[in-house]
């Protein structure tokens, strides 16, 4: 099993990953420019900058807004019905144990042991899933894939799966739409878009995006033609379901048909169809709860992460699962090889990647998972000293995110920061991979950050034809775009200091030693 120790060292303070090439990090002053040309010849997407003070975080307003009416005289049963529509049957309960005078004696009674029977119930059940006593917006911050929700500008993002467009969901709870080459940028508000946690494009698809919302699923249709900058909210159709809140993840199918939404305190995954605003609960016993969605590219699989220690995967042609149980905690992130043969996972609170291989199903009536009984340790991220010219570094630990580019030739670990350790400092860990015949790892560099500036966020460009290109929401309100330029079977080699295309070099890393390699 790999560790960090074969990593070359972090580049020194004060500089940053421009690129990567040769399997070599290049480096770049922090406090100065790229060249001009880099981002027109090279990556031809734009970079942001969207500091925290720019924008202005809306206000929550409280669950109840009765007490800012004046209080007049209304019957106990039109509390009663009042309170059953807020809250449910504990505000009924409540209500009628409220109202000894207005009431029979024996209703009270009755009333105050159901609700102490309900809270105690909840309580339990509370014990057993702490995550359920938490508030909307604490659920969501604790299950998104960014290291820190609350506080950043920059809450979501989502590639167009084929083209240089994206999605840039900010903490005013609006979104951005940046498209290269157009100077229009429409921005996409709603009523109900509120705490963003994920979005993802329609496949095969130009103009519709979905939406994880605090209370529903938000699928806005955007006409690419259009010079609007304000689409109006009409554009959103609007996606909900008993207990479905808040919304945590969006999935769609590789083939755009189906569209995959899961919540932490629902235990069933739905499966919609937007056309007719339908779905179907896929509910399983066990877990509290679904916290993440990835689906496999090859669209036979889907992995379904829980707040509790087991998650599964389940199988698209008869939506059966299996289940895999965790040693210490939950299935914090995942990502899949671009045949869908293998799933690397982390564990919440641990610094171990984890394999999963499954085995090809040719014939689609022979629906089954396959995957491995057991999961594989493949890397070890634990901190590691790295000596620095000013003083020692620390790198690894826990591993909030990762993502696998879509050749299957690059992997990107996104790794906390020990917020104990003053030395400690959040990066992203970049693995040459390989996947057949058998899978390998292979030490490529880390990615550093400004300083004052953690990652946040990351994901690879879906078609990116000059090997693969990383984009970073960085928590100072940055968006970066980092090449890796490579041998790829499919795309020439592209050299970034001539900007011409040669064929047949030989990448320095094949002579490097692998640090996992599958037997």
């Amino acid at each position: 099993m790999c560790s960090l120790d074969l990593f070359p060292p972090p580049l020194p303070r004060g500089e940053v990953t421009l690129y990567e090439y040769n399997n070599t990090m290049i480096p770049w002053l922090a406090d100065e420019s790229p060249p001009p040309s880099f981002h027109t010849a090279m990556v031809n997407v734009p970079e942001l900058f969207i500091p925290l003070d720019a924008l202005k975080a809306p206000g929550r307003m409280e669950l109840s807004s009765k007490s800012a009416f004046i209080h007049h005289k209304e019957t106990v049963w039109k509390r009663s019905l009042n309170a059953w529509h807020q809250v449910g049957l504990a505000g009924l309960l409540e209500e009628l144990s409220n109202s000894e005078e207005e009431v029979p004696p024996l209703l009270c009674h009755v009333s105050r042991c159901s609700l102490a029977a309900c809270r105690w119930l909840s309580s339990f059940h509370g014990s057993l899933f702490p995550h359920l006593l938490m508030k909307s917006e604490d659920l969501t911050a604790e299950f998104s894939q960014a290291c820190d929700w609350t506080g950043c500008s920059l809450r979501a993002f989502a590639w167009h799966p084929h083209t240089n467009k994206f999605a840039l969901a900010l903490v005013d709870d609006s979104i951005r739409i940046y498209t290269t080459g157009s100077p229009t940028i429409p921005t996409l508000k709603h009523r109900l878009q509120k705490d963003v946690a994920s979005m993802a494009w329609k496949p095969l698809c130009a103009s519709i995006l979905a939406v994880a919302c605090q209370s529903c699923v938000l699928v806005w249709h955007i006409d690419p033609t259009s010079l609007s900058t304000r689409p109006s909210s009409g554009c959103a159709q609007i996606l909900t379901h008993p207990g479905h809140s808040p919304v945590t993840s969006v999935a769609w199918s590789p083939k755009g048909g189906v569209l995959l939404s899961a919540s932490p305190v629902d235990t069933a995954m739905l499966v919609w169809d937007v056309s007719t605003e339908s779905c179907v609960p896929l509910q399983r016993v066990g877990g509290g709860g679904v916290t993440f969605l990835s689906w496999s590219p090859d669209g036979s699989k889907v992995l379904s992460a829980t707040p509790s220690a087991v998650f599964r995967v389940w199988e698209t042609h008869m939506w059966t699962c299996e289940r895999w149980p965790t040693l210490n905690g939950r299935c914090q992130t995942g990502c899949w090889s671009p045949d869908g043969s293998r799933l690397l996972f982390a564990v919440k609170e641990e610094s171990v990647i984890y394999s999963l291989s499954f085995c090809v199903v040719e014939a689609e009536a022979q629906a089954c998972v396959g995957g491995s009984e057991r999961a594989t340790p493949v890397a070890d991220v634990s901190e590691v000293v790295f000596q620095r010219d000013n003083g020692e570094v620390r790198v690894g630990g826990e591993i909030q995110s990762m993502a696998w580019d879509p050749s299957g030739e690059r992997l990107a670990v996104l790794l906390r920061e020990n917020s104990n350790d003053p030395t400690s400092e959040a990066v992203i860990a970049v693995y040459r991979t390989k996947n057949n015949p058998k899978f390998e790892l292979l030490p490529c560099g880390f990615i550093p950050s400004k300083k004052g500036e953690d990652p946040q966020l990351m994901q690879f460009h879906p078609c990116f034809q000059k090997g693969a290109l990383l984009s970073v929401l960085w928590s100072s309100g940055r968006l970066s775009h980092i090449p890796f330029y490579f041998v790829n079977a499919q795309f020439p080699r592209f050299t970034p200091e001539i900007g011409t295309i040669v064929h047949g070099e030989t990448s320095s890393a094949a002579a490097m030693p692998s640090l996992f390699t599958e037997t």
